[in-house]
């Protein structure tokens, strides 16, 4: 069992080594959030995975975070989590990617993100603030989150807007198209 849990982010990482290993690594480290016991025998590991993982992969992956399984990691290069988001299952982050909160005026901060199941990002894509992405969403590359994506949509641009939704069959005058943003 507790190796299947550690192992779960395997198959879809599959000729991706980098992401293989952060994932395993990550998994190890997450039994650290259960309480203080945990996290004082795990706590020669937590150093060992800061050190390695943020320092020298450059990936900021908390060990508290909370990520489903399925979670692929493309390229693996200066990704950024703030450890109180929320990622659901199967979703597939590129590199450059950034989920953080927001300091407000008087120094107090907003929640994290929380992102949906078979949520597919590009790369520098950057969402922050208290921002709920939906279920089965795609955010192109280059794109700012700063309000709530709905599910089965795709989304691109800064600020990021919905031009399509994916339960919804696209026209074939619409393919060729340049669509219209619509705000979010």
């Amino acid at each position: 069992m507790f190796l299947s849990y550690v192992f779960q982010d395997w198959n879809v990482n599959k000729g991706n080594l980098k992401g293989r290993l952060v994932m395993v690594l990550f998994r190890l480290a997450r039994p650290a959030s259960i309480n203080t016991f945990f996290r004082i025998i795990w706590l020669p590991y937590l150093a060992f995975y800061k050190f390695f993982v943020e320092w020298v992969l450059g990936i900021e992956l908390p060990h508290w975070t909370t990520v489903g399984k399925n979670f692929f990691l493309g390229h693996g290069q200066a990704l950024v989590v703030n450890g109180c988001s929320v990622i659901g299952e199967n979703c597939f982050f590129r590199h450059s990617t950034t989920l953080g909160n927001i300091r407000r005026e008087d120094g107090s901060y907003t929640g994290s993100p929380i992102i949906g199941n078979n949520v597919e990002l590009g790369a520098n894509v950057c969402i922050i603030g208290e921002v709920r992405i939906g279920n089965n969403v795609r955010i192109g590359a280059g794109s700012v989150v700063v309000k709530d994506i709905p599910d089965n949509c795709v989304a691109v641009g800064n600020p990021a807007r919905v031009i399509r939704r994916l339960d919804q069959p696209a026209m074939p005058d619409e393919v060729n198209s340049n669509l219209q943003p619509q705000e979010v």
